[in-house]
């Protein structure tokens, strides 16, 4: 009897084991065999500060912001069952005066760009590099603030151990999504050393290539996404497929990193929808990684215009014993969306605060100036910057050496100043004067180097004219000699960004246009009539982010050595805060209004065609309203 009750007792737990183990077999996911699991991705990037549905530079209501985003995230969630993932490619902290103020101004405060991403719950962000351009007091508070993983792979300590996390895992009903952050690696090329110490950037392609199998190994997701603040025409600015360390390395890591199933892309504040870019033909084009799998690539318009909402659908194969996944997503134009009521009640007095200080009066201007007249020769809207920089550096209290020569441009490409109608400065029209938060350098150059950087600023800025009937403006035309447009805005290509026209002052010189780039330039004289020298080293005032070697002016045009120029070899001076702030305190300084004109010390030659190709081109910059 024992024997067989042992026997039965024996037979059950056999039966039991192998329940069990069919059981263990059959997978969590088998019910998205018949119906698929939905997860639906929304992305911010380069929202630069637009964070309230107001405009605070241009006192007026803006119809984009994150207050929008908040009713289109709020609108998700309320649905039954939804799978919500919200990503941010980074560049926040640079902009509009509402994170100015938090970056430099009210600092004993939560800052307000964690308060509103911990607000929305966003569950993973990236750095951008106008984030690292904050310094460290600014980000490495705020990273701490957000309760949001902050991922980002290629931005290593010195011992090559990652400076932030570099992946996280999301994980909806069940499902497991890894998310790798990356940054564009140029920031060392742009940012002086004090904004990145402790930090080292890496190729994007190598280190997706490092990271993609410790994931897939140690993770094994059931989704991989990118999250990069870089863009997707890897050609920009000259570059290739095998250039090292490439700015816009998004397109890049997706062919040649095999894995991911979606990208989402920032820095070039372009707008993507799905596919990539056939540098080519200039075209959109589907991008697909080493094993033939297509990519699917996508970037939010900057200050949150228009943003990515994507539909993955999942599937589960019970044969393949994996996902049968589809993809499907589109850029919602914010403008159409209201900013959310519960958002903005909760920011307003923050809004309120801001507001207070940037219609704060700083000074008054004689009259209208704008940058719309630096594109085509010598402008009063320049010339200020260039009167402000060279009286910096002389004032003993600055620390800066006296500088002879001052290089800058235009920053923002369309901006008038003031806004008001009475000639009143307030704190707002800064942002218009100056956009970026650059510091004031002075570095020795030689004669030699001044000459050879202005040939490389204006071969970019100015086409040659040998005679009528040409572009004034350096243009990107096709193989036909067409003038390229953007595919997105339609909008024509200059070949170099304006915030790349550098002009000088402190010298008098002419630009000859119908000469080829490399020989147009002619330094008859010093400002004050004595003998320009070019073998005579002469103290240049110069902006943190040309200083370091951003653009190029130094190292491909005045030939100065990388490696030097990134080390600040040459840089004798350097100002303790931003460009804007000194530009603020030097109109609070000035009484009664200041009047502004070019200063006159250079201009384009021939005259005559210098004339005739401003009245074919500015049409072209500057179309007429519709």
């Amino acid at each position: 009897m024992r024997k067989t009750n042992a026997g039965r007792i024996a037979l059950a737990a056999v039966l039991v084991l192998a329940a069990l183990s069919a059981l263990g077999c059959a997978s969590p996911y088998a019910k998205y065999a018949e119906t698929p699991l939905n997860i639906t991705f929304i992305e911010t990037t380069d929202v630069h500060g637009a964070i309230f549905p107001y405009n605070f530079i241009k006192a007026a209501e803006m119809k984009n912001s994150l207050a929008q985003v908040a009713t289109l995230v709020a609108a998700e969630r309320a649905k039954e069952g939804s799978n919500l993932v919200l990503l941010d490619a980074g560049d926040t902290l640079q902009g509009q005066p509402t994170v100015y103020y938090s970056n430099f101004v009210k600092t004993g405060s939560t800052h307000v760009w964690s308060e509103a991403a911990n607000y929305l719950g966003y569950d993973a962000l990236t750095v951008g590099n106008h984030d690292i351009e904050a310094g460290h007091p600014v980000y490495d508070k705020l990273y701490k603030e957000i309760k949001s993983p902050v991922v980002c792979a290629n931005i290593v300590k010195e011992d090559g151990t990652p400076y932030f996390t570099p992946y996280t895992v999301i994980k909806r009903e069940g499902v497991k999504i890894a998310v790798l952050g990356m940054i564009t690696p140029k920031i060392a090329d742009w940012l002086p050393p004090q904004f990145w110490t402790g930090m080292q950037f890496v190729d994007m392609v190598e280190t997706a290539k490092k990271w993609v199998p410790i994931i897939q190994e140690k993770e094994k997701p059931d989704v991989l996404i990118g999250l990069f603040h870089s863009g997707v025409d890897y050609s920009y600015g000259g570059a290739t497929k095998d250039t090292v360390m490439n700015e816009n390395g998004s397109q890049l890591v997706a062919e040649q990193v095999p894995g991911f199933d979606m990208v989402f892309v920032g820095h070039d504040h372009m707008g993507w929808d799905g596919q990539g870019w056939n540098v080519a033909t200039k075209q959109k084009m589907e991008v697909k990684d080493p094993s033939g799998k297509t990519v699917y690539i996508y970037g939010a318009l900057d200050a949150a215009r228009k943003v990515p909402m994507v539909n993955l659908s999942l599937t589960w194969d019970p044969k393949a014993k994996g996902w049968i996944k589809k993809i499907e997503g589109k850029l919602v134009d914010m403008a159409t969306v209201p900013a959310d009521p519960a958002f903005t009640a909760k920011f307003q007095p923050a809004a309120d605060e801001v507001k207070a200080w940037v219609d704060r009066p700083v000074g008054k201007l004689a009259a209208k100036i704008t940058t719309r007249d630096s594109m085509f020769g010598d402008s009063a809207f320049v010339d200020l910057i260039h009167r402000i920089q060279l009286e910096l550096s002389a004032d003993p209290a600055m620390g800066l050496k006296k500088a002879d020569v001052s290089f800058a441009a235009p920053l923002t490409f369309d901006a008038t100043i003031p806004g008001s109608a009475d000639g009143t400065m307030y704190v707002r029209d800064m942002f218009n004067l100056y956009q970026y938060e650059n510091f004031l350098y002075t570095m020795d150059m030689t004669g030699k180097q001044i000459k050879d950087f202005l040939e490389y600023s204006y071969k970019s800025w100015f086409d040659t004219m040998p005679n009528e009937g040409n572009h004034l403006i350096a243009f990107q035309k096709d193989k036909d000699g067409k003038l390229i447009t953007d595919a997105r805005s339609g909008a024509y290509q200059t070949a170099t960004r304006s915030y790349n026209y550098d002009s000088a002052a402190g010298i008098n010189y002419t630009v000859d246009i119908s000469k080829p780039a490399g020989s147009r330039i002619a330094i008859s004289s010093m400002a004050d009539g004595s003998a320009f020298d070019p073998a005579k080293t002469y103290v240049v005032a110069i902006n943190s982010y040309r200083g370091q070697g951003g653009g190029g002016h130094l190292t491909t045009g005045a030939g100065l050595d990388k490696t030097a120029v990134q080390k600040l070899k040459f840089v004798n001076g350097a100002t303790t805060k931003d460009l804007r702030f000194y530009l603020l305190t030097w109109f609070e300084k000035q009484k009664g209004a200041v009047t502004v004109a070019p200063i006159g010390n250079w201009k384009l030659v021939p005259e005559d065609l210098a004339a005739q190709g401003k009245a074919t081109d500015y049409p072209i910059l500057y179309p007429p309203a519709k």
